[in-house]
């Protein structure tokens, strides 16, 4: 596993900066660290001097300052280097979400469609987060070694080059034991995001399926499923606390046993007078610290593995070579709505052909059960799914397919806010056309009524009301020539039904053509063409007169 992905400095400006931060801290910290040491080798050779001459030295009050001074520019430097290091942490994150955020929207919603989108939203939340521990304490610290080892080691060789040879021979036993550790901690530490990110997907989706769930008397069996994920991310989490204190201990005993080497072979050439007190308090001091920043890199490696790998989803998905979707071309003049053999092929069935004209006026309804292909044929017809065949939207010259069109998803997909704001998904929604827009969904709420993410506060029914007014909203705003509505009754009893209805039939006389999913016998009663999806994938056009197509 790479100590640094060389991707991550490639797409974040910020996580280079904090490179050259984290090493521009680490040459200061480093120097006081040798002032310290010259400090308190000096400051006991002159109280040696003292006890035996009966008198305080002269350098002894510059010395101490100096020795003051060093300890106060080590904690300055390590405050810079974590504040700096918390501040990348967020700056990097924010870039790597947009980014990907991004890339996505790009790729389009068939790209988005072959990845689990709790696994995504896990990756971009919680998986992320955990770059905090690789740039607040991994990154700093890797920096540091890089600098601090091999200038200390040379401040030991230019006090004692007998220490600093047993230093140099001695440092390369801690990498090794890191390579050794971290081949075993690969595997488990890549088990344990894949634990994290099914444990994310299952709790993302038993909320997002809790009312289906409860519908069906399903919703307590989740409650068992995701205890056995929590239970298997548990148990993975205390394998890495377990090989990460063993860990934490070879690289203590490595370095220590290190240490001993270099102090009994002071302490020899101190007895036969062969080495200076003041040579030898330089070298024990800094000894400890030539193997701290590499032994420190090892204990962190373990906190920040669950940043990398997180980084490393997020980079790959950057990697990928899927080609984004073209931008959306403007389209010439057309009078109507036309399909002509129109298909959509899905892995476990082929819809279509599709082939029909709607005249401005005109009600279509896609009818069938439920998994048949409604949503299929609406995505494709908005130009959200490849299909064959072609489609001809109504509209004005030189306007794209998304300009023409007004949609509303199966899912109300409604926001923290205002219901006003939800309405017209603007921040200054115009009050009058939203309350007409509410109206005509048959929804009596104030506009200002506070909503919580996903509709928390307002009913099933309500919630899909209110995706209906912002479909409302849209058509009156931007005067589309075409509204898309998927299962826009499904939630709704007979009378909120009946008023949604009317509410349609009033739009496609205003001169839209309207096209709704639903499996409603009220709505398809309301059919000017009648399009039925069978589930092997086989459809019937039929008009009100009667007529196939």
């Amino acid at each position: 596993m790479k100590p640094l992905d060389p991707r991550l400095l490639r797409l974040s400006r910020t996580a280079r900066g904090s490179i050259v931060a984290a090493a521009g801290t680490g040459v200061l910290r480093t120097l006081a660290t040798i002032a310290i040491a010259w400090g308190i080798a000096a400051a006991v050779t002159l109280g040696v001097d003292a006890v035996h001459d009966g008198s305080v030295p002269a350098a002894s009050a510059p010395t101490l300052a100096l020795l003051g001074g060093a300890f106060v520019l080590r904690a300055v430097a390590a405050w810079a280097t974590d504040d700096l290091a918390a501040r990348a942490a967020a700056t990097v994150k924010s870039e790597l979400r947009t980014t990907v955020l991004a890339r996505a929207a790009e790729r389009g919603p068939s790209w988005l469609a072959e990845r689990s989108s709790a696994g995504f939203a896990t990756t971009l939340g919680p998986g992320l987060d955990a770059l905090d521990a690789y740039f607040g304490r991994y990154l700093p610290q890797l920096a540091l070694t890089a600098v601090a080892t091999p200038v200390l080691v040379v401040a030991i060789a230019l006090g004692d080059l007998t220490s600093g040879i047993i230093v140099l021979c001695a440092l390369p036993v801690i990498p090794v034991f890191m390579i050794l550790i971290g081949l075993a901690t690969q595997a488990l530490q890549r088990k344990q995001s894949d634990a994290l990110a099914r444990l994310g997907g299952a709790f993302t989706e038993a909320v997002e399926g809790l009312a289906t769930l409860k519908v069906f008397g399903r919703a307590r069996r989740q409650v068992g499923r995701i205890g056995v994920v929590t239970d298997e991310y548990r148990r993975g989490t205390l394998g890495v606390l377990r090989l990460s204190f063993v860990s934490g201990f070879a690289l203590e005993l490595a370095a220590s046993l290190s240490v001993a080497l270099v102090a009994v072979s002071i302490g020899i050439r101190l007895v036969d007078g062969s080495l200076g007190l003041g040579a030898a308090m330089f070298v024990l001091v800094l000894a400890p610290e030539a193997f701290a920043p590499i032994r420190q890199v090892g204990a962190d490696f373990h906190a920040a593995q669950d940043g990398v790998e997180a980084s490393a989803a997020v980079l790959d998905v950057l990697d990928d070579t899927t080609a984004p979707s073209a931008p959306p071309a403007a389209c010439p003049a057309a009078a109507e709505l036309v399909l002509d053999g129109l298909t959509v092929r899905r892995p476990d069935v082929v819809i279509g052909p599709v082939d029909l004209r709607a005249a401005p006026g005109t009600v279509v309804v896609l009818a069938g059960p439920s998994g048949s292909g409604k949503s299929s044929l609406i995505a494709a017809v908005r130009g959200a799914l490849p299909h064959d065949g072609t489609v001809t939207v109504p509209g004005p010259a030189g306007t794209t397919v998304a300009e023409r069109t007004t949609w509303a998803d199966q899912r109300p997909r409604l926001v923290r806010g205002t219901i006003a704001e939800n309405v017209a998904l603007s921040a200054t929604p115009d009050d009058g056309a939203v309350r007409t827009a509410l109206a005509a969904a048959g929804l009596g709420l104030d506009p200002r009524l506070q909503v919580g993410s996903g509709g928390s506060g307002l009913s099933g029914g309500q919630a899909q009301r209110v995706a209906v007014a912002r479909a409302l909203y849209r058509a009156d705003r931007a005067a589309t020539p075409l509204v898309l509505l998927d299962e826009p009754t499904s939630a709704l009893d007979a009378e909120a039904e009946a008023h949604v209805v009317a509410t349609l039939r009033r739009l496609a006389a205003d001169g839209a053509v309207v096209v709704v999913a639903s499996h409603r016998p009220a709505v398809v009663a309301a059919a000017d063409v009648l399009v039925d999806v069978q589930s092997g994938g086989s459809v019937q056009v039929t008009h009100a007169d009667g007529v196939r197509a």
